[in-house]
């Protein structure tokens, strides 16, 4: 199940949808950190970076800080958010199980 950012589409950007795990992670974040990941998600909302990950996995991956990720994927008009992963532990432990 997918949840959208916003209910209001602005002209020339991309709707943002959230996975379950994602809209999760994002609310159990703290609000210095959220604030961080929602200026990136309004960056790539705009114009997606299209940094796909290693090892042939099928995802885009959003650098916010020096260890927080955003892992998305694009198709059309929509981007969806898979994880906001705030430490690079949980990063890694995914990438690693993704591979």
């Amino acid at each position: 199940m997918f949840y959208t950012y916003s209910e209001i589409k602005r002209p020339g950007t991309m709707e943002l949808l959230f996975s379950d795990s994602a809209k999760k992670e994002l609310e159990n974040l703290p609000k210095e950190m959220r604030a961080a990941f929602l200026k990136h998600l309004e960056r790539i909302e705009a114009a997606p970076p299209r940094k796909h990950l290693k090892h042939g996995i099928p995802c885009h991956v959003e650098k916010v800080t020096r260890q927080a990720r955003i892992i998305y994927n694009i198709s059309g008009d929509r981007i969806y958010i898979l994880h906001c992963f705030s430490t690079h532990k949980e990063y890694e432990h995914w990438y690693k199980a993704c591979k």
